[in-house]
């Protein structure tokens, strides 16, 4: 499904997104050395069973903010985004282990026209990532600038 023109979206509405995704051990190893990222809670298993409280990895947190947010992308805003104007109030409540699947719901939260392109408008989401045992492993709000649908253009 496509991204939903700014004009088109109510505060309030909420997206059940259906994509999931299981996160593997190759995800966060890889994410983590592609953004040089040496924690050894994301890359030493040893350390991590014998020094932490979780006993295992836990999945980078930045993999987990960009896979929250891309998962939200198709029902939200493809082909219809101006650009991401920021992130708020991320946080990371419960973490992700290799072999966790994650499912997202994104709700929309505040809008407002823009005042300096009168073909778009703001739109903040708060979009919420739960695990398999729906503990919910990541928040945030995301505010984009997004298209209007054209006057005299059809849904």
């Amino acid at each position: 499904m496509a991204g939903i023109f700014f004009n088109e979206l109510e505060v309030g509405q909420t997206f059940q997104h259906a994509l999931r995704r299981t996160i593997t051990e190759m995800d966060n190893v890889l994410f983590t050395s592609m953004t040089h990222n040496p924690a050894l809670l994301h890359l030493d298993e040893e350390y991590c069973r014998t020094e932490t409280e979780f006993g295992q990895r836990i999945v980078n947190s930045a993999f987990t903010l960009g896979l929250m947010v891309g998962i939200s992308v198709g029902d939200t805003t493809l082909g219809v985004a101006v650009a991401n104007l920021g992130w708020d109030e991320v946080r990371f409540p419960h973490p992700l282990f290799h072999g966790d699947t994650i499912r997202v719901e994104t709700e929309v939260i505040a809008l407002r026209d823009s005042r300096s392109r009168p073909n778009a408008g703001i739109v903040t989401f708060q979009h919420r990532a739960f695990n398999q045992k729906n503990e919910l492993v990541a928040i945030c709000k995301r505010s984009g600038l997004q298209l209007k649908r054209p006057q005299g253009e059809e849904a």
